[in-house]
């Protein structure tokens, strides 16, 4: 049964929650301090985590920052509905995906799942064949079945949403990918906002990617990723 650890200091908010997620066979944790959420994150076991912006101690900002610097595990920020620099920012900071407040539990769910299916399964291949066969390129290699990327020799941290964003440009290198074409790749939500999201998560990939100057911007068309490919 997957654990979900919920940040948020409503103390009045986990318990309900935390019972409705056990009807989808999921165990939410709850945290009302981001101490005390830190140290579950540390202790192990969890397969995501939800946290609120508005937090005692440091803001969800904060605490993403320093989970993404221990962590690769998937994060879902809560937002004030409307602050969409809010979930600009939290995907900047490295999460994975935002629920804007007041939300409704099963959407809440959906997202939990969502990133939970993209950790544990390679991305569907459509049309494309041997969608966990391992690629391996000058300086770097991707093993979709163990959902892991090497640079130069280093096995990089990433998120989750940054390890689909590269398998997809990986599986058909040279191929230019528009922002609409990643967007229906990882999910496709609230176009105008994720449009801008997938230009976030590109900086993040790259920053991750240095030295290689490996994904490259058409201006007007897309991204692709552009590296030869060496045997396997």
């Amino acid at each position: 049964m997957p654990r979900i650890l919920l940040i948020d200091d409503d103390a009045q908010l986990g318990p309900p929650l935390a019972a409705y997620f056990a009807r989808f066979d999921m165990e939410l944790v709850c945290a009302l301090r981001p101490g005390a959420g830190l140290e579950l994150i540390r202790q192990g076991g969890l397969d995501a985590a939800i946290l609120d912006v508005m937090l005692p101690e440091m803001d969800g900002f904060a605490l993403c920052r320093l989970i993404r610097k221990e962590s690769d595990l998937p994060i879902i920020m809560l937002t004030a509905r409307g602050e969409v620099m809010d979930r600009v920012v939290g995907l900047e900071l490295g999460a994975d995906d935002y629920v804007p407040k007041p939300f409704e539990p099963r959407e809440l769910v959906a997202r939990v799942q969502t990133v939970l299916r993209r950790r544990v399964t390679p991305p569907a291949p459509g049309v494309l064949p041997d969608a966990s066969a391992r690629l391996v390129f000058e300086g770097l290699v991707l093993d979709p079945a163990m959902r892991s990327v090497q640079r130069q020799g280093e096995l990089l941290e990433l998120t989750s949403t940054e390890f689909d964003l590269l398998h997809l440009l990986a599986r058909e290198a040279g191929k230019v990918f528009s922002r609409d074409d990643i967007l229906n790749h990882l999910r496709g939500h609230e176009a105008e906002l994720y449009t801008r999201a997938v230009d976030i998560v590109v900086s993040r990939l790259r920053k991750k990617l240095e030295p290689l100057d490996c994904i490259k911007t058409l201006r007007n068309a897309g991204y692709s990723l552009a590296l030869g490919r060496s045997p396997a």
